[in-house]
């Protein structure tokens, strides 16, 4: 717990001062009772009950006077609240490397059902959009709180040749941010690579991403922005488009965290491209740097249970989040009613105040 004005908890010395008072002022009546004859204080007639009846109300009456010098300090404390984030989207790699059996019964088959299962366990208040890419990027459903069409859009998701990670990033972004006037056509047709499948040139990318930023707008602190985040799933590098740093500097810039989750495993699995086998891996490193620019986390998911997992923490991490508060209102209440208890037992035990 943290508090807002700490130098004011030094007030919590009125506490012990008080007790020695009221101990004062008991011995005090204490030694009036014997040095008088005809003056009786009655505090009961069990053993232990005057104690009780004497003690009790002062004690409560303290505790009260404690948290109430608490609350003036306004203490802060880290609370699950449900978070401010109404935009999640999905970003899914659809490429044919998809097909491979390391992850039963293939990585695409089980990256839908994981993805179908995320989306069930949303807040209906929670806008979800998909975005599904593989030799370019394509919003296939806009953002929305009905989770019957995005299921639907999941479902129809197909698979297609080469891997446009940073394209399904920018695609993204210009869904979050419309006014930005991001230069979606530029940038994913007219800053295309050799052949469809080399890496495109260090110079078109920073021509590409000079367009990105066409309209002027204040870069803010990587993660601060809190009412949206992407969510991606891939299983291999980039292979085509936009480059995914350039990408993820992008979102870094706009204050939004990207969650990149990898699936397959490290040694990978044949994939068959037109009667040629290929080994497709897990190209960790990059969905690693794309997460860290942002401020987001990798997670891996070697099985189609561990993917489960991964999609079940993020939407909980991605619906109640810990923020700090301030909890002066508790203290204050719990003040009152520790006096209104106090009050309440002296005048039905003693029919005065204290």
């Amino acid at each position: 717990m943290t508090f807002e004005w700490p130098k004011l908890l030094w007030l919590l010395l009125l506490v012990p001062m008080s007790a020695a008072s009221w101990l004062w002022l008991v011995r005090s009546r204490a030694s009036l009772a014997g040095r008088f004859s005809g003056l009786r204080i009655d505090h009961g007639t069990t053993a232990a009950w005057p104690r009780l009846r004497r003690h009790l109300p002062a004690f409560l009456l303290l505790a009260a006077l404690g948290a109430a010098l608490i609350g003036i300090a306004r203490p802060r404390a880290t609370v699950v609240l449900p978070s401010q984030q109404q935009t999640i989207l999905l970003a899914i790699d659809v490429s044919l490397s998809m097909r491979a059996r390391d992850v039963e019964p293939d990585r695409f088959t089980a990256a839908k059902a994981a993805a179908r299962a995320f989306v069930e366990e949303l807040p209906p208040n929670v806008k979800t959009g998909i975005v599904s890419f593989a030799g370019t990027a394509t919003l296939v459903q806009r953002p929305s709180t009905n989770h019957e069409e995005i299921l639907a859009a999941i479902d129809r998701l197909e698979m297609q040749r080469g891997t446009a990670t940073g394209s399904a990033l920018v695609v993204a972004l210009s869904t979050l941010f419309p006014d930005h006037d991001i230069d979606i056509e530029s940038m994913l047709f007219g800053g295309g690579s050799r052949g469809g499948f080399g890496r495109p040139a260090p110079e078109r990318d920073k021509k590409v991403e000079k367009k990105a930023d066409k309209k002027a707008f204040s870069p803010v602190e990587p993660g601060s922005y809190s009412s949206a985040a992407i969510i991606l799933l891939s299983d291999g590098r980039r292979t085509t488009g936009v480059d995914p740093m350039v990408a993820a500097r992008l979102a870094a810039e706009r204050g939004v965290r990207i969650y990149t989750v990898g699936i397959g495993t490290a040694g990978g699995a044949e994939v068959d491209f037109g009667g040629m086998s290929i080994y497709m891996r897990l190209d960790e490193e990059a969905l690693k740097m794309m997460a860290g620019t942002t401020l987001g986390d990798y997670t891996f998911a070697g099985t189609a249970a561990d993917l489960r997992k991964v999609y079940q923490g993020l939407s909980s991490r991605l619906t109640l989040e810990k923020r700090s508060t301030e909890v002066t209102f508790l203290f204050s209440a719990l003040a009152g009613l520790l006096a209104l208890a106090s009050a309440g037992l002296s005048m039905w035990w003693n029919s005065r105040i204290l």
